[in-house]
């Protein structure tokens, strides 16, 4: 079982600030295993779920579960006090969980007829999951597959776009929804309320472009300012949004936030809870930020299996790409032995990935190589289940959703 409340197997602060001691021993745990090879490390994931806590400056955190996909992670973190609650990402998957967790919030709208056939004439799981909406059509067809006299009360939260516009800039942030005025929510608001079978619980604005974007790299002035006009706007804006909505209905929580955005979260009045997942397993384009750093408490491996040229060596496997724009940022990150670089015209493969750099001439075949990937939760639709690290050994298998039998985006 997996407790992040028990000590630390390690007595070290940061073991993981010292690469060579850090990845060797992962190395050494994992060579009975063949790769590819996932690993969480114990540790690492308690200092990161401590430090969400911290950062978040005393509000509760909403576990992110698209950026986990391990029930086993989700119910440890939910066991630590300061986290409450999950923020899910498919009908399906909210469903399924809200079997044994009775908090469940669907972080995006679901048009999933077969789900809300199920959640509809299940007074139970009606009770534990709340839907997202933003147009009066989510509501119009809950009511075409049961009208309110013959389901359960069906709980609802507002989903209102964070992002920041502007005329010289434009659309700053991503298109979640169509809502962005006080004036817009109210209406919107009220119409909900008027609806007979409809409980208005929540309020959810995530702030994208400040939560998911680093403010470190060649561009980081520029992002930093983009991001402290965004801050100006959205504190005053949600503030106006809030006060509104509670006037309308009595809400449950009012949710921002993500993992690179919790410190700003934390300190908006407006808000009474924040969203986070991925700071938990730490995948690297979390490198990217000033004002925090996270350790790589997930992380996986391929066996090297062939040598092209003397300065290249080949793993099988490798092509882990992140969703999003089809960047370099996207690939997963060689991370050790040091030195090791994909191959501009070949990147990260389906089945094979070339590596170069001043480690790949003296690497052998069978030897190990260890990746990051570019986010937390897609590493575990690939993986049957993560090996659990403490200390030196690896202790238990933590099944992911696809380990389970669960794909569901």
């Amino acid at each position: 079982m997996l407790d992040l409340t028990a000590p630390s197997a390690s007595t070290e602060t940061r073991p993981w600030e010292e690469p060579a001691r850090w990845w060797t021993r992962l190395t050494a745990a994992t060579a009975h295993l063949p790769a590819p090879v996932a690993v969480i490390d114990a540790d690492a994931l308690r200092h990161n779920a401590m430090d969400l806590l911290v950062r978040a400056g005393g509000i509760p955190i909403r576990v992110a579960s698209k950026s986990v996909r391990v029930r086993a992670v989700l119910d440890a973190v939910l066991q630590i006090p300061g986290y409450r609650g999950i923020l899910s990402f498919s009908l399906a998957e909210a469903l399924w969980l809200a079997q044994t967790h009775d908090d469940i919030v669907l972080g995006y709208p679901t048009v999933d007829r077969a789900g809300l056939e199920r959640l509809v004439h299940d007074e139970d799981a009606a009770s534990r999951i709340t839907l997202m909406i933003d147009d009066l059509a989510h509501l119009d067809l809950i009511d075409s597959i049961a009208g309110p006299e013959q389901r359960a009360t069906v709980r609802v939260a507002v989903d209102v776009d964070a992002s920041w516009r502007t005329t010289a800039l434009g659309h700053i942030g991503v298109r979640r929804s169509p809502l962005f005025t006080a004036a817009d929510v109210s209406r919107f608001a009220r119409a909900v309320v008027a609806r007979r079978g409809f409980r208005l619980v929540g309020l959810q604005m995530y702030e994208a472009q400040i939560a998911g974007q680093g403010d470190n790299g060649p561009d980081g002035p520029v992002i930093r300012a983009v991001q402290a006009r965004s801050r100006s706007e959205l504190r005053s804006r949600r503030a106006e949004i809030a006060h509104a909505l509670t006037d309308i209905a009595p809400l449950e929580f009012l949710n921002g936030g993500g993992t690179g955005s919790l410190e700003f979260t934390g300190s908006d009045e407006s808000v009474t809870e924040a969203s986070a997942g991925s700071g938990l397993l730490g995948g690297h384009l979390f490198d990217g930020y000033r004002s925090f750093h996270p350790a790589p408490a997930s992380a996986f491996a391929f066996d090297v299996v062939r040598r092209p040229a003397d300065d290249i060596a080949t793993v099988l496997g490798g092509g882990w790409i992140a969703s999003g724009p089809p960047v370099a940022s996207r690939q997963p990150r060689a991370i050790w032995p040091e030195g090791l670089r994909t191959m501009p015209r070949e990147a990260a493969g389906e089945v094979q990935t070339p590596l170069q750099g001043r480690a790949a001439a003296s690497m052998r075949i069978g030897d190990r190589v260890w990746f990051r990937h570019a986010k937390s939760g897609e590493p575990a639709e690939r993986i049957d289940a993560y090996h659990l690290v403490s200390g030196s050994d690896v202790v238990t298998e933590l099944p992911t959703y696809r380990g389970e039998g669960k794909a569901f985006l």
